[in-house]
């Protein structure tokens, strides 16, 4: 799913104008009126959604697994830090269609930081590019959106190397205390193809008629 983002980001951004006047006629312009355009958007919207249900399962694993206790803890503590920040690229890219609901997010969810005492306001304004939510915010939020998953696609490979240099490796409940070991390949890697490609046909399916 993140090569999904990374690449449809990368088609719409051929096309984007991070302009206040221009932002919202861009991104209609692209949905009518570019070959596939359409279907580049809805793949990059729903892909961003699946995207964060694939980590609420992946989270939700780590709990009932009890993967987040030592010696495993640092696993866990950089897998919420990249779900954090997947949460910020998701509410920045949120805001760049600037429709009605983009503004007041933006508005909304941004003055959040004004109630840090002291740095509160100025932070605020330092987001925002000024005194209000504006055309600056609209280019930092745009670039911002476009850096970040790359910064993602660097900390997920850290997150998986974090895993590995760990003695105990990867757990599994069937193994328990257990030094026995399960060979990636062909046992997860064919569970792991099998998932990609019913994830993908359920993505195409919502696309392609329920985008």
């Amino acid at each position: 799913m993140l090569v999904n983002q990374l690449v449809t980001g990368i088609l719409l951004a051929c096309y984007y104008v991070s302009c206040i006047d221009f932002a919202f006629s861009s991104v209609d312009c692209l949905s009518r009126d570019i070959n596939y355009g359409w279907l580049i958007r809805y793949m990059h919207s729903n892909g961003a959604s699946f995207f964060f249900l694939i980590i609420y399962m992946h989270i939700s694993r780590a709990l009932y697994y009890g993967t987040y206790r030592k010696p495993r803890h640092k696993v866990w503590i950089s897998g919420i830090l990249l779900f954090l920040l997947v949460m910020a690229t998701a509410f920045l890219g949120y805001v760049l269609p600037w429709g009605q609901m983009s503004f007041w997010g933006a508005t909304v969810i941004t003055n959040f930081l004004s109630v840090i005492p002291y740095l509160g306001v100025l932070m605020t304004q330092w987001l925002w590019g000024g005194f209000v939510v504006g055309e600056v915010t609209i280019t930092r939020f745009y670039l911002l959106h476009f850096l970040l998953p790359f910064v993602i696609s660097v900390l997920s490979t850290l997150h998986i190397l974090t895993i590995h240099m760990i003695e105990v490796g990867s757990s599994s409940p069937l193994l328990g205390n257990s030094k026995a070991s399960i060979k990636f390949h062909p046992n997860f890697q064919l569970k792991d193809m099998f998932g990609v490609i019913f994830l993908t046909m359920v993505l195409s399916l919502i696309v392609y008629y329920y985008p």
